[in-house]
């Protein structure tokens, strides 16, 4: 299709873009007179806005409420998130739970978790469109979110380049990340099998691709999410 040549165009022009840019960064990084310190944060690039925390605590209360509260509509209810307390154990991402990808920009880290290390959420979206799928794993000592919102997706159903909203915050940071609209990132879904013993839980597998970054809310930073895997539990009862 001719939506697939071009997002795959300029996904390769995104990861080239990204391996220039980490090229001059080990190369600045080399001569700096700091560049024999360890970094500590592998989430975090040096940013001016880092007191956007301390300007903003209702933000942050919004993205820890509950996935189906109210929130600024400029993030189509995609900064909400709970404050889970759970154990790992009980993380609702399936049996064969899994995310796989990477993050770059202002937040830059390599994921690779299975179900046993991070806990996954979905929630059916208003007026029956499609589903919001959360999920929250450990970057070092910080707890990295991320929510997928996909307007599109139909219980039971295989589909691809669903457009797809994304958010992602390191919580306590006060910092949120988002696409403005439908029109940067996609999801394909691979496979929505029902599991056993259930009518309602279904077992997804799929593909986020993000041609353009997510720009943080009140700030002039970014993020970009070239590629994104999960697998993870979608229940489609309400």
């Amino acid at each position: 299709m001719r939506r697939r040549a071009i997002l795959e165009r300029m996904r390769d022009k995104t990861n080239q873009s990204h391996q220039f840019f980490l090229k001059i960064q080990g190369i600045l990084s080399s001569i700096g007179h700091k560049s024999g310190e360890t970094r500590t944060n592998p989430l975090h690039r040096p940013e001016k806005k880092r007191l956007f925390a301390q300007k903003s605590p209702l933000l942050g209360l919004l993205f820890l409420a509950p996935l189906g509260a109210c929130e600024p509509p400029a993030v189509e209810k995609t900064v909400s998130a709970p404050m889970i307390e759970a154990s790992l154990e009980a993380n609702d991402c399936g049996k064969f739970g899994a995310l796989k990808g990477a993050l770059f920009g202002s937040l830059e880290t390599s994921l690779s978790w299975s179900g046993s290390e991070m806990i996954c959420e979905s929630m059916l979206r208003p007026n029956d469109e499609g589903v919001r799928l959360r999920f929250q794993g450990f970057v070092g000592e910080e707890r990295l979110a991320l929510i997928i919102a996909i307007p599109e997706l139909r219980r039971g159903e295989a589909a691809a380049e669903l457009p797809s909203n994304v958010t992602t915050t390191v919580e306590g940071s006060g910092r949120f990340f988002s696409t403005p609209n439908l029109d940067s990132c996609w999801t394909d879904i691979n496979a929505q099998d029902p599991e056993a013993g259930s009518e309602a839980r279904f077992r997804l597998s799929g593909t986020l691709y993000c041609v353009a970054p997510l720009g943080e809310i009140n700030g002039d930073a970014a993020v970009s999410i070239p590629e994104l895997a999960f697998t993870t539990i979608v229940k489609w009862n309400k």
